[in-house]
């Protein structure tokens, strides 16, 4: 598999996930649309079959990952190298902000006709309902673990490309089954890219009348994620495959030093 290769299937797979998954959200915020007010179901079950058309467009090509903290697992598990890696995670970013710069063209009437700054941001990102650091960092580290760990079952089980139509349905349907029960805390980042690149987009992109980007929330969903799908997929490498990589315990060790540091940082917005 080329760079090439990586930079194609990773920037339309996470291009298609984030005009899904902002798409639904927009939908279900702006004011005017024919789905506002629809809810968290609609939300996650949105994203969730997001995730599924975005692995059926590059799973074949790069295994869509679609989201940093699944590259970073496989670079803590010794699959990937550190070049393919920073290709992975790049692609990824790209994608997802012009994929949220898309929704934004597509829906900008209703946001010039929403009066709510914070409902705007929404849409792009992800912002904890109540803001304590060490519970939201547990948040995302759990998410992410459980779509890490997750992923690994159904690779094993199945495999994603191997289990045919039914891989990236159920790979999706992990996502909105930890956004049904896990998602309420933080809006469910699980994915780097998923928030910092569609974040990118709010503060450099002209939506209309926009309010601050809320950056000191913005190191959580990048942090956590990477921390908690690593943790996700080495723990069931240990577990199911008798793998017992070195990289868990220093994995381990840096979710503990991420989790004690929370307790001192605020993301309070002001």
């Amino acid at each position: 598999m080329s760079y090439l290769d990586i930079f194609i299937g990773e920037f339309f797979g996470t291009m298609t996930l984030l005009i899904f998954g902002v798409g639904v959200v927009a939908g279900v915020v702006l004011k005017g649309t024919k789905s506002n007010g629809s809810g968290w179901i609609v939300i996650t079950f949105g994203w969730g079959l997001g995730v599924a058309m975005a692995v059926y467009i590059a799973g074949h090509l790069t295994g869509a990952h679609i989201n940093p903290a699944v590259t970073f697992a496989e670079y803590t598990a010794g699959v990937l190298t550190i070049g393919e890696t920073l290709v992975y995670m790049g692609s990824q970013m790209l994608g997802a902000f012009v994929g949220a710069g898309l929704v934004l063209a597509m829906y900008y009437p209703h946001y010039k006709a929403e009066e709510d700054k914070g409902a705007k941001l929404a849409t792009f990102s992800t912002a904890p309902e109540i803001r304590h650091t060490p519970a939201n960092v547990f948040s995302e580290v759990l998410g992410t673990f459980m779509l890490l760990f997750g992923i690994a079952g159904i690779n094993f089980t199945i495999g994603i490309e191997g289990g045919g139509f039914a891989g990236p349905l159920l790979v999706g349907l992990l996502v909105a089954v930890i956004g049904l029960s896990l998602g309420g805390t933080t809006g469910y980042a699980i994915n780097p890219a998923r928030d910092l690149g569609p974040r990118l987009a709010h503060f450099f992109l002209p939506v209309p009348d926009k309010g601050d980007s809320d950056w000191s929330y913005a190191w959580v969903p990048v942090v956590a994620p990477l921390v908690g799908g690593a943790l996700g997929l080495l723990t069931f490498e240990a577990a199911f495959n008798d793998n017992f990589l070195v990289a868990l315990p220093i994995m381990i060790v840096a979710y503990v030093v991420l989790q004690i540091a929370s307790f001192f940082i605020s993301v309070e917005k002001k």
